[in-house]
Parts: structure tokens; C-alpha cells; sequence
């Protein structure tokens, strides 16, 4: 007994999925695949951050063309894998999980994983279908701030989950990746001494066009980019609003300039940010 016990520990530590209950998804929105030494497992997530999708500003074709594509997935009808690219901060993974807010009903459900979490898709795939063998839900995959380096292993498992390998993906799972490159690839500057000329046209070199095939092979391809001054003032307006504080936008307003420019940035993050300064320091002061 003890040594039957002494096992089911090791499983669970390497990542034996078979020693850990799969989640019900009827009771959860979200789960987590955790990368292990022997594969990984399915965790469900019960707090999950869910904003609203009219909260996220300064996005509205990216919003529009996102959703319309969820639409069509939980619907059971054709729909893409979406590559989120952009600027830090600029609403991507927000998005997303604002997608799960308003799909979760009609059997939308998130899958988080992380770049490790790339190279175990077949077992990803392999919990999912056993946690849903009647495919009741659709299942997005969603891989934050996603990137690769030249010789990373993961650049081929993506390829082959995007492309199809020789086991078909489930029709009830597709990917949404975010990331602050639009190639998900470094370029580098030796890449453009392969490129050549053919009479007026400019050919991209073997190194040059292996980077860009990955990103092509999302059949959505959409691009977030800074806000300009007004938008990003709308935005922290916003969020002091969640924080329910009624100051006039003249008590905050030059404070929020100076907080963006401090960073660097005009982004949702950063007004979120301000506003969570700005109304604790005045509730603090208040007290």
C-alpha cells in the first residue's frame, strides 16, 4: 500500500495526467495546462479575470473581427486561429479573455498554456478530448506573449498544430496567441543579405521566409497599436470608474499625462495603472 501510494506521488509530480481528476468544465470557464517533467496536466481555473468587451477602447476593427470569429466557432461553424500582435499593454490578452466573458454561455471555454506548454499540444489535445468526449464545448487555446527563438523546439509544434500534422485537430479547438512580435521570430539584421532582386521585385531569402510562414499560418493576423492622447485619457477615465471615484477629469487629467509620459507609453495597461494610484493615493489622503 504504501508503495502503490509512493507511485501515484511520483505520477502527479511528473505529470501523469491519469493521477489527476480532469475539470469539469461544466463548473469552470478556464483551465490551465501545467507543463511537467512527463507531459503536464489540465487544471481548471475558478477566479478568472474577465473584462468587459465594451470597456476595451481604441479597438474596435480588431474587436469586431475577433468576435465575429469567436461567433462562428461556438456555433460549430469554420473559424481561424488568430494571431494577436502589438505594442505592450495595448488591450491583446484582454481581448481574448473578454471573448470568454461574453461566449462563456454558449460553451466557450479558455485553455491558458504557456511557450513550454507547445511542445505537449498532442496531450493537450489528448485531456481536452477526454475532458469533453462529447464535445459540448469549444475549447480556445490561448498562449500569451508568445515568441521564439531561432532554434526553439516549440517553433516546429506550432507549425505542425497550425498546418495539421497526421492526427487531425478537433474541430471544437483553435488558437488565439498574442505577441509583441508580428513574426513571433527575431529578425536579424544578416537576414537581409539574403534577400535578392528578380527585374523589379524584391525575393525574401530561405531565412527571411521561414520566419514570416509561421505568423501567415494564422488565418487571422491582427495588429494593436498606441493609443493617441484622447483615447488613452477615455480609457483612464474608465477605470477610475470601476474604482468609483467621481472626480472631474480636470482633477486627474495632468497627473495622467505626466504618468504615461513617466512610462513611456499610452496604453490600457498604463491608464489602468494611473488609476489605480490615483484613486488609492486620494482614498489614502482622504482617510
Amino acid at each position: 500500500m504504501e508503495r502503490q501510494h509512493l507511485l501515484e506521488g511520483l505520477a502527479a509530480l511528473l505529470g501523469d495526467s491519469s493521477s489527476h481528476p480532469l475539470p469539469d468544465f461544466a463548473q469552470v470557464k478556464a483551465a490551465r495546462w501545467r507543463h511537467l517533467p512527463l507531459g503536464g496536466r489540465l487544471e481548471g481555473v475558478t477566479r478568472v479575470d474577465l473584462p468587459e468587451m465594451d470597456e476595451l477602447l481604441g479597438i474596435d476593427e480588431t474587436k469586431a473581427a475577433l468576435d465575429l470569429n469567436t461567433r462562428q466557432f461556438v456555433a460549430g461553424y469554420p473559424a481561424n486561429d488568430a494571431l494577436l500582435w502589438g505594442g505592450r499593454g495595448t488591450g491583446k490578452s484582454s481581448l481574448v479573455k473578454a471573448l470568454l466573458q461574453r461566449y462563456a454561455e454558449q460553451g466557450l471555454r479558455l485553455i491558458e498554456m504557456d511557450a513550454d506548454g507547445i511542445l505537449d499540444l498532442p496531450e493537450i489535445l489528448a485531456a481536452l478530448q477526454a475532458a469533453d468526449p462529447e464535445q459540448r464545448y469549444h475549447f480556445a487555446l490561448f498562449c500569451d506573449d508568445l515568441s521564439f527563438s531561432s532554434d526553439d523546439p516549440g517553433y516546429k509544434a506550432l507549425k505542425s498544430l497550425l498546418d495539421g500534422g497526421v492526427e487531425a485537430r478537433p474541430d471544437n479547438v483553435l488558437l488565439y496567441a498574442t505577441s509583441n512580435r508580428r513574426h513571433l521570430m527575431p529578425r536579424h539584421f544578416s537576414d537581409n543579405e539574403e534577400y535578392h532582386r528578380h527585374g523589379e521585385e524584391i525575393i525574401a531569402g530561405e531565412t527571411a521566409e521561414e520566419k514570416i510562414s509561421l505568423s501567415e499560418r494564422f488565418g487571422l493576423w491582427l495588429g494593436f497599436y498606441p493609443f493617441d492622447q484622447a483615447m488613452y485619457l477615455d480609457i483612464c477615465a474608465i477605470h477610475l470608474r470601476r474604482l468609483e471615484v467621481t472626480a472631474d477629469a480636470g482633477e486627474w487629467r495632468e497627473e495622467a499625462l505626466r504618468w504615461a509620459l513617466q512610462r513611456g507609453s499610452r496604453s490600457g495597461r498604463v491608464a489602468r495603472q494611473f488609476a489605480r494610484h490615483w484613486a488609492g493615493s486620494r482614498a489614502l489622503a482622504a482617510q
